[in-house]
């Protein structure tokens, strides 16, 4: 469980989105990868050779589309030789890839697919609805597949023509499209399992070669989305961010993708390397569980997210390379309720609410963390002693990773976790938060948020859906037991002439089909 969770985490970025006029959306809307820019009136130029530094380990490698990609690595290669359905987009945060278009029916259950015009196979083969019906219902048939597809059975998926498929959901969603952002990559019907590495895929690079986790891509002229300007990728897999930033500083990559906060400190004075933020990229947020245990009345939760210094997690965790955050997950999507007050620190409220608790201060509370990414130990640590000023004494317990999912994850009082798929409400809220959620880290049964949640999914009017996602983040503010102190940025460092790279976070990142070289 632990390893689709991580899967979600980042590449779920993937997932992600969704707003308010996701929806209803026709498709239509432009792709969110930054366009390509340089020096005023500078135009793309063609060819060259982009590298690209990703992180990953050996141990973990996958070369199968619908596997559990662990490594940042890995699903950036699977990213460029596959298409999903859909992508992240600009106006409707769903835009088209695979699909050309989508329509629901009056009901919200049934949802139309309709493949893009020219697609076609790296071996010249065109992709039909069959070849995409085939390779959604192996997604959904592997071990994380109702994770991946929530609400559709294998049954539900069907082509009703070469260029038509059809996808019924056991519920109204109006956010049914968002589902195609992550792993809907799409497979030649009938690929056999010990023929899934090297398969021809539809994407923009085909693959030149692989050797241990690093991979060589060229460009695909036949692209149904249209000519990349580059000639090839290639990737290179590294084990840390350090490793990483050091090879892109001695110009052995042009790219070092999501490598933190560390490196982006170490390279501010070289003028030869950009230094690309990504808003909103990763949600570290300290987990109280709300069903039973300490945390379980609503006024000590309240209580600790009075007790945090934002601002100065964010400063001393973060290093400045993020924002304030406001006990909402989500916070990139354009449905975000930015208008709901920034809560503040109170100490003085904060011990108050406590005392009407009757919480026991006498006691010392387990904050459990691990080291999985960079700052989130160094995040509880802050946070101990900020709370030990409210008078809550916190013990924080560092676990290596294996033990924390399959131990700690869902069950502890009190723990840290963090998601890097964060453009989207409603993808966090039916994750996380709606009762019957398989990843319900705060065990949150909230029968007012489950009911908004259920009216938005089943209402089709844009302003009226608006409204209700409102309801839900205010209720999620008041009550839910996650306390999300600030966002992380995503950080990537490139070299002086690299250009056109993505500037969303996630997902978005990995789409390199408009990168060029200005050399």
């Amino acid at each position: 469980m632990g390893v689709t969770r991580r899967q979600l985490l980042w590449a779920g970025a993937g997932i992600g989105a969704a707003g308010a006029l996701a929806a209803c959306s026709s498709g239509t809307g432009e792709p969110r990868n930054a366009a390509p820019t340089g020096a005023a009136g500078e135009q793309p130029r063609t060819g060259g050779t982009l590298k690209v530094g990703a992180l990953g380990r050996a141990s973990a490698i996958t070369r199968d589309p619908h596997g559990t990609q662990a490594n940042e690595s890995d699903y950036l290669i699977i990213s460029l030789l596959y298409d999903t359905l859909a992508i992240p987009g600009d106006k409707t945060n769903t835009a088209p890839r695979l699909a050309a278009s989508w329509k629901p029916s009056d009901d919200l259950k049934t949802w139309r697919f309709t493949l893009a015009d020219g697609a076609k196979f790296h071996d010249d083969t065109p992709v039909t609805a069959d070849d995409v019906v085939w390779s959604l219902k192996r997604l959904r048939n592997t071990p994380a597949g109702k994770s991946r597809l929530p609400g559709i059975q294998p049954e539900g998926i069907k082509a009703e023509d070469a260029k038509t498929v059809v996808l019924v959901s056991d519920y109204p969603n109006a956010e049914l499209p968002l589902l195609t952002r992550l792993t809907t990559f799409v497979l030649k019907k009938d690929t056999k399992d010990d023929a899934i590495a090297g398969a021809p895929g539809t994407g923009p690079f085909k693959l030149d070669w692989y050797r241990d986790g690093n991979a060589r891509l060229v460009r695909n002229d036949d692209w149904y989305g249209g000519k990349p300007p580059l000639d090839a990728i290639e990737v290179r897999i590294f084990e840390s961010p350090q490793a990483m930033a050091n090879a892109l500083l001695a110009g052995q990559i042009d790219l070092a993708s999501n490598v933190g906060a560390v490196a982006a400190r170490t390279a501010e004075a070289r003028k030869d390397v950009q230094i690309l933020r990504r808003p909103n990229d990763m949600a570290m947020p300290i987990v109280m569980r709300t069903a039973d245990g300490p945390f379980a009345d609503a006024r000590v939760r309240e209580a600790l997210k009075l007790a945090v210094d934002r601002d100065a997690m964010v400063k001393q965790v973060l290093s400045g390379y993020g924002s304030v955050a406001n006990d909402i997950l989500g916070t990139g999507d354009p449905a975000f309720a930015r208008d709901i007050p920034q809560r503040k620190r109170d100490l003085d409220k904060a011990r108050q609410l406590l005392a009407d608790a009757g919480f026991d201060t006498g006691k010392t509370y387990d904050l459990i963390t691990t080291e999985d990414i960079a700052g989130l130990a160094e995040s509880a640590t802050l946070f101990a002693t900020q709370a030990r000023e409210a008078g809550v004494k916190i013990n924080v317990v560092k676990q290596e990773s294996k033990v924390f999912w399959d131990a700690t994850w869902l069950k502890a009082p009190l723990y840290t976790s963090y998601w890097g798929t964060n453009d989207s409400v409603v993808f966090l809220s039916s994750k996380t938060m709606v009762s019957d959620s398989g990843m319900n880290e705060t065990g949150w049964n909230e029968p007012a948020f489950d009911e908004t949640y259920r009216k938005a999914m089943a209402t089709s009017d844009t302003t009226e859906r608006a409204k209700l996602l409102h309801q839900l983040q205010e209720i999620e503010y008041a009550k839910s037991g996650y306390l999300l102190w600030g966002m992380a940025d995503g950080i990537d460092l490139a070299g002086s002439a690299v250009r056109g790279l993505p500037k969303l976070p996630g997902y978005g990142r990995v789409q390199l089909e408009k990168a060029w070289l200005a050399r």
